[in-house]
């Protein structure tokens, strides 16, 4: 990407976007478009036509999606599959029709088959079933893969998808009834300090392992790719390492000051079981993530309490 490029990032205010903006300004970009949510609904496809007509950008990052945790995937399934398969097509064929350069896609492991071997290889998708809890997330994502391949096939646009790993970071959702599970774990473990609590309830077995990846890290390594990657098959990007829900919930109740018992609500869903990426084909190109898991939470943890005192959670 040239310096002076105009690069719009779909989805600046939210956890991805806002990190893809920050990397951007680090590395001197300087025309980047962002837009919030309550000035362009990408669900509108006469918004982001006019959009596109008059800024024309050079160069998108589609980090625009709806995302949350468990509860929210497996109870609001329409709004799910619905929200992102209209962003997705919106966004992709407006940057075909108005000759983007270039345009990154952001996937999620999520979308895997629920069994896939581990760690799970880039050729997996679509080689099993998909986890119920977030399938229509899943079939909505995978959508926007094949389109970017496909609108590749026939008109030959630079279109590529990456794969991200489980992501955390400043700027996620905390809230317990929308989040993932690392930013909800924050929350309840900096509320059971506050308020003196014994215990705290942790969805599930505490059994599943996930992999990890700071968003600053995803970001710069979204910034890489863009900038040196042009092929159709999609590219994983994460930390190669995992840890158990358990052996999380004992880090961040130890990053937090917990001191009490960590309880398990077993007839809760655990979720897919083990979730580990290959990330040997973005090694091979030169990238590894920089961040400590210790050090990204304590980076989230120190942001959620700054903001949660100025009452913007």
């Amino acid at each position: 990407m040239e310096k002076l490029a105009k690069i719009y990032v779909a989805g600046s205010g939210g956890l991805v976007g806002s990190a893809l903006v920050r990397k951007l300004r680090e590395d001197k970009y300087e025309d980047i478009v962002e837009l919030a949510s309550h000035e362009i609904d990408l669900r509108d496809y006469s918004a982001v036509e006019a959009f596109f007509t008059a800024a024309r950008p050079d160069y998108v990052f589609l980090a625009a999606a709806k995302v949350g945790g468990i509860y929210a995937n497996s109870t609001r399934p329409a709004e799910f599959i619905y929200d992102n398969l209209l962003i997705e097509t919106n966004v992709i064929h407006a940057a075909h029709k108005w000759n983007v350069k270039k345009l990154l896609f952001l996937g999620s492991s999520c979308i895997y088959p629920k069994l896939a071997p581990q760690p799970i290889k880039e050729e997996y998708l679509l080689t099993g079933e998909l986890e119920p809890t977030n399938e229509a997330y899943a079939i909505a994502k995978i959508a926007g893969i094949k389109m970017c391949q496909a609108y590749r096939k026939q008109y030959g646009c630079n279109f590529i998808a990456v794969m991200p790993t489980n992501l955390y970071g400043i700027y996620d959702n905390f809230d317990l009834t929308t989040s993932h599970v690392l930013p909800a774990l924050i929350n309840k473990f900096h509320d059971a300090v506050q308020n003196k609590l014994d215990s705290v309830t942790v969805w599930g077995s505490g059994k599943p392992r996930r992999e990890l990846l700071y968003v600053d890290d995803l970001a710069d390594a979204c910034v890489f790719l863009m900038n040196s990657y042009n092929e159709s098959p999609i590219v994983n990007i994460g930390t190669g390492r995992d840890i158990s829900i358990a052996e999380l919930a004992e880090l961040i109740a130890g990053i937090t000051g917990f001191r009490g018992t960590i309880v398990y609500d077993q007839t809760k869903p655990d979720g897919t079981p083990v979730k580990l990426l290959d990330v040997s084909k973005l090694a091979d190109m030169g990238w590894a993530a920089k961040t400590s898991l210790q050090e990204g939470i304590k980076k989230t943890y120190e942001w959620f309490k700054s903001e949660k005192a100025c009452a913007r959670i």
